[in-house]
């Protein structure tokens, strides 16, 4: 997609669609009231017939239009101007995508940028409406014979009335464009079938990424290696599968060498029948999601290769196949994981923490500045927060709080549980030195507090993506979350 920068007279500007907010109560912003005069009250007269009234998302397109050289003009709803906010911002360009996408518009003149949106500056409108638009033409084909129409929309000129933010907003303008082509690259991967989508395959498209970066550095560790190093519990999960694990690292250097990385982790269970310890089987095509973690940090180091930015990242994906057979692990089987720790495993469908503590062991070598892990890891926790909020656990109160407010400013927010000693008692175990499960009360938090042993040495967060990495029903598919969210965390920290 090409978002290019407009300042001449709207009037003049050649466009096959203008895009125009309205108020409710037949109010219009300055740039609409413009054109207004110029088409005659065109607009007004519109309005005044009750053809749209202006709430929130709501869009009418409109032809044959004198006075300017747009061939149509798109009206957006924008809700009261005096709740015009980043929440009610994100609406209205999710309603001019989705009206642009609706009528096949080629390309377009958006105007929304100007909004007076409060605690938002013109980056961060251009961010969102880059980010907003470029994710709405995504679509999934790989496995299809018929491949559909390609979106229609090729072009959006963004019209800038005043000319001192076009440097603000030609950063926003990069910067979402880039977080959604990362986002893309998290939904393909989630979207793919198991089938395709392996351990074996999330490594070559890592290899594949770094190859066509020289700021990226990957490299692949085997099942020998990882068993060199101690990862009894990572290994533990794939042992009833025949793909084979992989622990996928990426390194991002746009820094100097002794600038500490921050670093984030992906939980890449591929398939996740639950092992032994059997899933129902209504919905398990859904458990092909349960990579989603892993997609978001492919994701993730896809937009930093494309912004460049002077910072250094690690990215690891923990990956591997959990499948029943005569080999897979069993209820009560004790493993030792890369720190020393052994785990009784009670539930062998509680994986995900058993592939994470060995990566969240293994980073401390980079001396990390932070650590974030990403996983979908309880269903808890699409009860507690359903698919709004991803819920979040730290060690540190500062990182918790920026990944809060980061969430905030982009639109993909998160929630802090607490991690409190009082619920570490549940992972008590009469024969190993923890649980991977601890009961059924709050079993977020007990799955955060798992983690949490194996993180002492750094800042760390844990964020459970379980409600929020994919949609089910008929919109069923990867969201590409928490990328923008990972994205805006590394560029201001």
């Amino acid at each position: 997609m090409n978002f290019t920068i407009k300042t001449a007279a709207l009037q003049n500007i050649s466009t096959s669609c203008m895009v125009l907010g309205v108020y409710q109560n037949k109010t219009l912003p300055e740039i609409t009231a413009e054109i207004d005069k110029l088409t005659r009250k065109k607009l007004s007269k519109i309005i005044d017939a009750g053809d749209i009234n202006g709430a929130l998302g709501q869009s009418l397109l409109i032809h044959d239009i004198d006075g300017i050289r747009a061939k149509r003009i798109l009206l957006i709803g924008l809700g009261k101007k005096s709740d015009l906010n980043l929440k009610n911002y994100v609406q209205a360009v999710n309603g001019t995508a989705q009206a642009l996408k609706k009528h096949a518009i080629t390309d377009a003149l958006d105007t929304l940028v100007n909004l007076p949106t409060r605690d938002m500056g013109a980056d961060k409108r251009g961010q969102l409406l880059a980010q907003i638009i470029e994710d709405s033409l995504y679509q999934y084909s790989h496995t299809k014979s018929d491949k559909g129409k390609k979106p229609a929309l090729k072009k959006v000129d963004v019209f800038l009335a005043d000319k001192s933010q076009r440097s603000a907003l030609k950063k926003g303008l990069d910067t979402g464009a880039a977080v959604a082509s990362g986002m893309a690259v998290a939904r393909e991967l989630g979207n793919l079938p198991a089938n395709f989508c392996t351990p074996t395959y999330l490594g070559e498209q890592a290899l594949a990424l770094g190859k066509r970066n020289k700021l990226l550095k990957t490299k692949v560790l085997s099942e020998a290696q990882m068993r060199r190093l101690g990862m009894g519990s990572l290994l533990s999960v794939g042992h009833g599968s025949d793909e084979n694990s992989a622990f996928i690292i990426m390194e991002y250097r746009g820094a100097g060498e002794k600038t500490k990385p921050n670093v984030i982790v992906g939980k890449g269970i591929t398939f996740d029948t639950g092992g032994i310890s059997l899933k129902a089987g209504n919905g398990m095509d859904e458990m092909k999601f349960d990579m989603c973690g892993a997609a978001s940090v492919m994701g993730t180091m896809a937009t930093l290769c494309a912004l460049k930015p002077k910072i250094n990242v690690v990215g690891i994906i923990a990956s591997a196949e959990n499948m029943p057979s005569a080999r897979a692990t069993k209820p009560g089987d004790v493993v030792t994981s890369m720190a020393g720790l052994t785990i009784e495993v009670l539930n062998t469908d509680a994986e995900g923490r058993l592939v994470l503590c060995d990566a969240l062991t293994y980073v401390e070598r980079y001396q990390p500045k932070t650590v974030i892990d990403i996983a979908t890891l309880t269903g808890a926790c699409i009860v507690a927060l359903g698919s709004v909020a991803s819920g979040v656990m730290s060690n540190n109160d500062e990182l918790a709080e920026k990944l809060y407010q980061h969430g905030l400013d982009i639109n993909d927010p998160v929630w802090r549980l607490p991690l409190w000693d009082e619920y570490q008692k549940q992972l008590d175990s009469n024969f190993a030195d923890i649980a991977n499960i601890g009961g059924p009360k709050a079993g977020t938090i007990t799955a955060g507090c798992f983690l949490s042993r194996f993180a002492k040495k750094y800042p760390w967060a844990h964020i459970d993506i379980a409600g929020t990495a994919w949609l089910q029903g008929k919109a069923k598919g990867s969201t590409g979350r928490p990328v923008p969210l990972l994205v805006e965390y590394l560029l201001n920290n």
